[in-house]
């Protein structure tokens, strides 16, 4: 059986329910009593994510589906999982082989409708999915081995969840009779990622597996998603079996815990703030990203200005009037004096995090606060609201629109003086950038890049500098434009998740503006983008350094260099490594540029070449993302002026 929510049994398995904390599901904590098992199998299925109200249990279907297998034909448990994928309309995996997992893989080889992706490492696997999510909505599928194979995906697994990002992670485990006696490649993938995913599952009968991948890629992608892990053990892949894909999903308890639709009279309360409010303003996150068309129309009735997290970007247009861009520490002045300056905060979709807020206590002290969030564990955590609706962002703003339209004849909402404020802000602190000489500005690659891509190209990153120069100088358009590691800012993000979102966008532009540090850490995925021939623009942005723990070092420790510098120290005049021999490597067309008045024509042969190509832009290192709010700091504390070129 899985090692899922069940009754408790005197059998094989035993159950022993745990007390649940204030605003969070229970969880049951399962013990496997194979001998010495039992502290080495133990793992929580912890939900901590509650789900959308009006979401439909999936019951089982009944349309025919094409099996490759007669209805009562036994197959092997890789070959139920592979259909269970199918049946889910899974069209994509990102896998990487191993000795656990080489059953699944033999499964997909007689697959008609699943292609593999063959990553060359197993993060390169797991941001490729993530990218491949992220772009699309449809949760992204990634598979790897048993023990080291497992581990490869935990940071991206941490990364899915701190993001809120609807995965299927599917790993290999040692045989059942091998658990819990340091097998060869075993490691104990469920308790090693109980709190960095949204639930997880050890398959201990082949029986469970239709309902525990219809479970899995149910609660992916229910309410506020997140990654579900699945381990199988290889005897489950081997065993003979007839699936029961009439199988009902089990989580009643799950599902009795889900906020309700929101309340019609807590919506009017808030339409009653707005028209109190002098000074509004909307803040909004990766918790709007299915909301664009409601939050657009909510914003053209009302005429609120809107501020973006870095998850947010792209939910309202960035080159709007009524755009603040993005808020926080690398915000724009305006977005945060509009935070600062405002009677009523309006935070759609958003958990409130430190990069925004800055100094607590200071963070939109004037205004009164309204949050609507799925995540009840979320209300009140960091920011306690005036006002709250646990429920969907997009029910919510369908909810106040309609009393908006309703009431259309009476709607006298007038903030152009508070706009016109906004404006003058805009126009005293507008984002720049200094030119040196020839000298590249690295603002100045992101913006010629989003011109020359008239602002419709699918942005991947990896973290630091980069990551931040393209929030700040691409206008994002539309939702799932903006793919860029949030929460976790792991570095080596950008390649790999291009490759997903390729994938699951074809057609598409796509770009990887990327550092020469995040760049180096999946390099090998060139391999993978010139084998399968994806049509990825990569935009190095080369400093040769660590550019944001020297932006640190330069202002907090006196330019100090604590192991930041990635070049040759015996021969600092030449670009090391040569990114170009990499890319030659792996057969993909590559050049660089140093000089500004090239970057241009770089950059629009980069791209017009068909398939992959790398632009190796070598910029000074000098250079520093402002605005900046230092951390702990308030918008009082902001820096606006200097980079690397001066002493502090």
């Amino acid at each position: 059986m899985a090692a899922t929510s069940k009754l408790p049994s005197t059998t094989s398995l035993k159950l022993s329910a745990v007390p649940s904390s204030a605003g969070k599901l229970p969880f049951q904590q399962v013990l496997v009593d194979f001998s010495r098992l039992l502290p080495r199998l133990r793992f929580s299925n912890a939900l901590t994510r509650l789900q959308l109200a009006k979401t439909a249990l999936p019951e089982p279907s009944e349309k025919h589906y094409p099996s490759r297998f007669a209805t009562d034909e036994p197959r092997k448990g890789a070959d139920i999982l592979v259909e269970a994928l199918e049946r889910e309309g899974v069209k994509h995996v990102f896998a990487y082989p191993g000795g656990a997992s080489h059953e699944i893989h033999q499964a997909l080889t007689r697959s008609n409708s699943i292609r593999n992706i063959l990553p060359r490492h197993e993060q390169g696997a797991v941001f490729a999915a993530e990218g491949y999510a992220r772009s699309s909505g449809v949760p992204g599928v990634c598979i790897a081995t048993s023990g080291p194979g497992a581990t490869n995906l935990v940071t991206g697994l941490a990364n899915a969840h701190l993001d809120s990002i609807p995965l299927v992670a599917i790993t290999g485990q040692v045989p059942r009779k091998m658990l819990g006696i340091d097998s060869f490649q075993e490691t104990p993938i469920v308790e090693v990622t109980r709190q960095i995913t949204k639930h997880n599952y050890l398959v201990l009968d082949v029986d469970e597996i239709p309902r525990v991948v219809k479970e899995a890629f149910f609660l992916a992608t229910s309410g506020r998603p997140g990654p579900v892990l699945i381990d199988i053990p290889k005897d489950i892949q081997q065993q003979l079996a007839v699936p029961n894909w009439k199988q009902s999903i089990k989580l009643s308890g799950y599902l009795s815990k889900l906020p309700k639709s929101p309340d019609e009279a807590l919506l009017d309360q808030i339409v009653g703030m707005i028209f109190e409010s002098k000074k509004p303003v909307l803040y909004v996150g990766g918790g709007c990203l299915n909301s664009s068309e409601e939050l657009r129309r909510f914003v053209e009735l009302t005429r609120i200005p809107v501020a973006s997290t870095l998850m947010g970007l792209g939910v309202f247009p960035c080159s709007d009037d009524l755009s603040l861009q993005m808020l926080g520490m690398h915000g724009t002045m305006y977005a945060n004096y509009s935070v600062d300056r405002s009677d009523l905060l309006l935070a759609f979709g958003v958990r409130f995090d430190d990069r925004v807020t800055g100094k607590l206590e200071t963070f939109a002290s004037r205004a009164k606060i309204v949050h609507i969030d799925i995540d009840p564990a979320e209300i009140g955590k960091i920011k306690q609201p005036h006002m709250w609706v646990c429920g969907d962002v997009k029910l919510a703003l369908k909810g106040i629109n309609k009393i908006l339209d309703d009431m259309a004849q009476k709607l006298d909402l007038d903030f152009s003086s508070w706009n016109d404020e906004l404006n003058e802000q805009k126009k005293k602190f507008p984002l720049n950038f200094k030119t040196f000489g020839q000298a590249i500005p690295p603002q100045y690659a992101v913006s010629l890049l989003d011109e020359l891509t008239d602002g419709n190209a699918i942005i991947s990153t990896g973290a630091g500098q980069h990551q931040m120069w393209a929030a700040q100088f691409y206008k994002y358009k539309r939702p799932r434009q903006w793919l860029t590691p949030g929460g976790l800012a792991p570095m080596g993000f950008g390649l790999p998740a291009a490759i997903g979102a390729v994938v699951a966008n074809p057609g598409a532009i796509v770009v990887d503006i990327d550092g020469d540090g995040s760049f180096i850490m999946n390099v090998q995925e060139l391999a993978t983008i010139r084998v399968e021939n994806l049509p990825i623009k990569i935009m190095l942005v080369n400093n040769q350094h660590l550019g944001m723990v020297v932006q640190w070092e330069d202002r907090f420790y006196k330019a100090n260099r604590g192991h930041t510098y990635l070049g040759d120290p015996s021969n600092e005049s030449e670009i090391f490594p040569n990114m170009l021999k990499f890319a030659e490597a792996c057969g993909i067309p590559a050049a660089r540029v140093s000089r500004k008045e090239d970057l241009r024509p770089a950059l629009q042969k980069m791209l017009d070449t068909a398939g992959p190509y790398l632009l190796d832009v070598i910029v000074p290192h000098q250079e520093h993302v402002l605005p900046m709010i230092p951390t702990g700091g308030a918008f009082e504390d902001v820096i606006t002026e200097g980079d690397g070129r001066s002493k502090y």
